[in-house]
Parts: structure tokens; sequence; C-alpha cells
């Protein structure tokens, strides 16, 4: 086990960004092509939260493991709640975002639709991103300076 040094925290914030927004990336594009593909038979409303619930469970726990590397069980409900609420506000800023939409423009083209949600996702992400950091991070015990081996 090695010693964390003071010049790895800011590292160690890059690294958390970087993972966090590939992995955003990788969720929003599966988020859209579901939602483009349940659209076709249900109404925004329905498709958006079937396709938020499909991508949150895998997003919250990829980001467990890769951006805030935290592994085995302990704190794992605590962590999935933080998803849980990280959900409901992707949930509350896509959908508000898709009433504003349909009041705005209700002849909005479907690439129109996407372009909105791709926008309110962005939004999301930050959220989501403060949040978990938040939990993930904040429940980790301060001052022990012991770096992950292998990293």
């Amino acid at each position: 086990m090695t010693s964390r040094t003071s010049s790895s925290v800011p590292l160690q914030g890059l690294r958390q960004v970087a993972t966090f927004g590939a992995i955003g990336v990788v969720s929003t594009l599966a988020y859209l092509v579901l939602y483009a593909v349940l659209r076709v038979a249900w109404p925004a409303p329905v498709a958006n939260a079937v396709a938020l619930v499909a991508t949150a469970l895998g997003n919250t726990a990829a980001n467990r493991r890769l951006t805030f590397d935290v592994r085995g069980r302990d704190g794992l409900a605590r962590d999935h709640a933080a998803g849980l609420l990280a959900f409901g506000a992707a949930l509350a800023i896509t959908s508000a975002s898709l009433v504003l939409l349909d009041l705005a423009a209700p002849e909005a083209s479907r690439a129109v639709e996407l372009a909105i949600l791709v926008v309110a996702n962005a939004l999301a992400t930050i959220v989501r991103f403060l949040l978990l950091r938040l939990v993930l991070d904040g429940a980790r015990p301060r001052g022990l300076g012991v770096a992950t081996p292998g990293r």
C-alpha cells in the first residue's frame, strides 16, 4: 500500500470527472436509443421514464465501481439510494423539458425532442455527479491516506 500525496488529490478529481463523463456518454447514448425505440409506440413521458429506469441502475453501478472506486457490498444500499435520488432528479429534469417543449412547440420533430433530451440529460448528469460524489466520497473515512492497490 502506498500513501497518497497532496498532489494526487487534484489528479483524483480529474480522473473522477473523466470517468464519470465517459460513463455518462455511454449511458446517455443507451438512454437515447432506448427512448427513440420506445417512443415509436409509447407517449414521451412513458418512454422517458422507462429509458431512465433501464439505464439508471447500470449507471450507478458503473460509477460506484469505476468513478469512485467503491467495491464490495458495504454501503451498497446507501449508494443505490443516492442513485435513486439522482434518478428522481433526472426524471424531473427530463420530464419538465418534455412538458416545456410540448408547450412551446407541440409539433416539434423527434430530432428536436431528442436534442432537448440531450441537453436535459447533460444537466441531470451534473446533478448526478454532485449527488454521487457527496454520498460515495463523503461516506469514505477521511485521513487514512491509503491508495487503492494497483492505482
